[in-house]
């Protein structure tokens, strides 16, 4: 039982969090901090939080006094700046964790703004999410099943690992662990390029003169693909710079993989294309066959 979390942003992901920590009987008090007053208030009314945090070092001195873990679920690009304000007043029995979608621009950021206390900052990322930002976006059960990945530093106590990786346990979620190298050229194949991919083309329709017209045509296949076009644009605008170099060598691929089937296109060559067709039809009905008739207990660690 955690007696005291803080969370550093209270909206989709930290506010899932809360509900699902809370759900769980897994905390007593949850206390909310982050930049809108609004979302604040609202969080605490909708009882995601129980106490909103004040600023300024008074302020962060008293939310953070007893706790035993705090989540930043803020923009990656806000890191630094909210450990850099947490570091003169982190206790020495409270843990810290993220849930970036980046892994080594975090640690990195860690190690400065944090120095001799970084030890106590434990990297993670819950691989789940929707479209819809905000308080009121928070449900208890989003991490139901789904991974979480920790890519612990050389310096964490086995202990402080455990402490977050029991909290995400008690949201019913797997625990995954990866080096934080391994995270981001991962995760910049199957989560970045299809956010850069379907930003792109809503981009591309919105902006030609029909647009209109287009979008008055599109249907479940345009709406499934472009589906997470509809997340927050600063979130994933961070994550595309913070990510730049796994996720051009990523996109540059991509861009081959269009050459080669314009050519195709280009050239009438049936047969190739459906060849490309056939096999991610594979690939994926694979991938989905694998996610359904997984059985892992949401209790068990899994290392990759």
């Amino acid at each position: 039982m955690l007696n005291k979390v803080v969370i550093f942003g209270v909206g989709l992901i930290g506010g899932s969090f809360a509900r699902s920590l809370k759900k769980a009987g897994a905390v007593a008090s949850v206390v909310g901090m982050g930049r809108s007053a609004a979302s604040l208030a609202r969080a605490k009314e909708l009882g995601i939080i129980d106490v909103i945090g004040a600023g300024g070092d008074d302020g962060m001195a008293e939310a953070l006094r007893g706790a035993d873990l705090v989540l930043l679920a803020a923009p990656v690009a806000q890191t630094e700046a909210i450990l850099a304000a947490i570091a003169p007043h982190l206790q020495a029995g409270t843990v810290v964790t993220d849930a970036g979608s980046t892994k080594s621009d975090v640690v990195a950021a860690a190690r400065r703004a944090l120095g001799g206390k970084v030890a106590q900052f434990v990297p993670g990322h819950p691989i789940a999410g929707r479209e819809t930002n905000g308080p009121e976006a928070a449900i208890d059960d989003l991490y139901v099943g789904k991974k979480v990945v920790l890519t612990a530093l050389d310096e964490n106590a086995a202990a402080d690992v455990e402490r977050v990786a029991a909290a995400w346990r008690a949201c019913h979620a797997v625990i995954h662990r990866l080096t934080p190298q391994e995270h981001d050229k991962v995760f910049a194949a199957v989560s970045h390029l299809p956010h850069l991919l379907a930003y792109a083309l809503v981009d591309d329709i919105a902006n030609k003169p029909h647009a209109d017209l287009l979008f008055q045509y599109a249907a479940s296949g345009f709406r499934d693909f472009t589906r997470i076009a509809g997340s927050s644009p600063e979130m994933w605008r961070d994550i595309s710079l913070a990510n730049q170099s796994a996720l051009l060598t990523e996109l540059d691929a991509y861009l081959a993989q269009l050459t080669g089937l314009r050519a195709r296109l280009a050239a009438g060559d049936g047969a190739a294309l459906e060849s490309v067709y056939g096999n991610a039809q594979r690939a994926r009905h694979q991938w989905i066959t694998a996610i359904e008739t997984a059985e892992v207990p949401p209790s068990q660690d899994k290392a990759e």
